[in-house]
């Protein structure tokens, strides 16, 4: 063990000091853009221009102090701007990320579930103590709830129209219709996309959340989709023999335990000319590498509250976690379960993922 100095050194003591003041203020920080999120305040700003803290509050029929108070916190932040004394502007790119819903990469829909996500945390030490984690119906339906708002911005409006036309002959397919398999579904989102875009395809999501089944259903239900249906592979899985034009498996293979064993259930289910869309963290090869994307604090903690957690769930799961598929790995699981051509998707934009497509 390494002895400890009698003196600490200062300029280090102050680097860790500022790292606990962080945590404290990334506490502070989620519950104000929880409140602006529940109080409508992102969605009031949005396109106003500048204003100042009596007209937005008398807006809103708010108390204008406490308005004010919000006001310049989230300035601080740097989520909206400060144009002088008690007058603030919200500036286009932030009213993308807060409060547009339909933007791709937005966050506005997680935001109501800011608390539900302090929940999930709290309750994920007992891992750390018996190396089994927790399923994502562990999580229950606020979870499953708060995995479709996550990623639902970009499976409903960049998949299908800037996705799937990278994808040689797939769209074509589709037109013809198809039949398509989304594994590892969710809520449903990225499947009801693709029912609602090629009403002739035949569209099958899977998923065992179950949490996840019942807003896929309710969702279906409220779109009034008839060409999509959803299925728990627990009880009714994947096809053993060739039937599939196109397999998607979005932002989930690394949360599965044994995504080896899925990768082989999709090579049977798949035809011969079909194509597996395959989305998925863009890791780099190795943990410490990983160190050096700015988001790698946010990554990991993701990684303990869910992605390791379900990854850790059954006695025999592999435990991947985000970085657990970097795209050597991910080469080496697909040509393990049987496809031969393995390739980038280039053009795709995203701050975190990779895009791969996989043929027979």
């Amino acid at each position: 063990m390494t002895a400890v100095s009698a003196e600490p050194n200062p300029q280090v003591l102050e680097q860790k000091f500022g790292v606990g003041f962080g945590v404290m203020g990334g506490i502070n920080n989620a519950q104000m853009v929880y409140l602006g999120s529940k109080l409508g305040l992102y969605r009031a700003m949005q396109g106003i221009g500048q204003f100042t803290s009596s007209e937005f509050a008398a807006r809103l029929g708010l108390a204008e102090r406490f308005v004010r108070e919000w006001l310049y916190q989230q300035a601080a932040m740097g989520v909206i701007e400060c144009r002088g004394p008690e007058r603030f502007e919200m500036l286009p790119e932030a009213a993308l990320v807060f409060a547009d819903e339909t933007f791709p990469l937005t966050m506005a829909p997680t935001l109501p579930y800011i608390p539900a996500w302090f929940e999930t945390g709290l309750a994920s030490s007992e891992a750390f103590a018996t190396g089994i984690g927790r399923p994502y119906d562990g999580m229950g339906e606020q979870g499953a709830r708060f995995m479709d708002a996550f990623f639902s911005g970009w499976n409903r409006a960049m998949l299908v129209p800037d996705a799937l036309p990278r994808l040689s002959g797939v769209v074509e397919k589709l037109r013809a219709g198809g039949k398509v398999a989304d594994v590892g579904c969710g809520a449903g989102t990225a499947p009801m996309a693709v029912a609602s875009a090629f009403p002739q395809t035949d569209v099958h999501g899977y998923d065992n959340s179950v949490h996840a089944l019942a807003v896929a259903e309710e969702a279906k239900q409220k779109a009034r989709l008839a060409n999509v249906t959803f299925h728990n592979p627990d009880t009714d899985p994947l096809p053993p023999e060739p039937t599939f034009d196109l397999v998607l498996t979005l932002d989930c293979l690394h949360d599965m335990s044994r995504p080896d064993l899925v990768a082989a259930a999709i090579r049977r289910a798949i035809k011969p000319d079909g194509a597996w869309f395959i989305v998925d963290f863009d890791a780099a090869p190795t943990a410490v590498e990983n160190l050096q994307n700015p988001m790698a604090a946010m990554i990991f903690g993701a990684s303990i509250l869910a992605c390791l957690q379900s990854s850790a769930s059954t006695p025999d799961g592999l435990a991947l976690g985000p970085t657990g598929l970097p795209e050597p790995k991910m080469r080496e699981l697909v040509t393990n379960a049987g496809f031969t051509r393995f390739r980038r998707v280039e053009g795709l934009a995203h701050p975190v993922n990779a895009y791969y497509e996989v043929r027979p």
